[in-house]
């Protein structure tokens, strides 16, 4: 797993400019069933993918922070949120709220979430393959291809089965 990791930002950045004119594509025309597709992508590349095994998101980036995010995880620690947001957030450049430090404060040695259960939504919904109007978050998803395995794959079947319609 170790070298797939060190390995995937270069993968990712010489699939930048087909991934770009792929997206570019997509959005101006997706496919009507797209949202079908990338849920049957997601859901076959997630049966054969162990995020416990891997958690390079949780390693590499921060998620950001809603505010029902800090209620909830502030609750969770019988924190005030002004509390929460001191001991472990910031606001960044544009305004939100991420993690102080990477990787993650609730990440264990094991990979596992110490928060899991009350994690943000961000965290929730990453890398963001199985969502709905995809081509919209095209951005984020040339970003994301560099972090997780699982959405490399995923974009890489998906060029392959919608280049093949078109």
């Amino acid at each position: 797993m170790e070298d797939l990791l060190r390995e995937l930002p270069k993968k990712a950045k010489k699939k930048q400019v087909e991934n770009k004119k792929f997206f570019a594509k997509l959005k101006k025309k997706p496919p009507k069933n797209l949202d079908y597709l990338m849920q049957e992508l997601h859901d076959e590349v997630f049966r054969k993918t162990d995020c416990l095994e891997c958690a390079n998101c949780c390693k590499t980036t921060g998620p950001l922070f809603t505010n029902a995010d800090i209620e909830r995880i502030s609750k969770h620690f019988r924190l005030k949120p002004q509390q929460f947001i001191a001991a472990y957030l910031h606001l960044d450049e544009e305004n939100d709220y991420v993690l102080q430090q990477v990787p993650c404060s609730f990440l264990g040695s094991d990979n596992y979430c110490s928060i899991y259960d009350v994690r943000p939504k961000a965290c929730r919904e990453f890398p963001h393959t199985d969502r709905k109007k995809f081509q919209r978050i095209s951005h984020l998803t040339m970003k994301n291809v560099a972090i997780c395995p699982a959405a490399y794959d995923i974009v890489e079947k998906m060029k392959t089965i919608i280049g093949s319609k078109r």
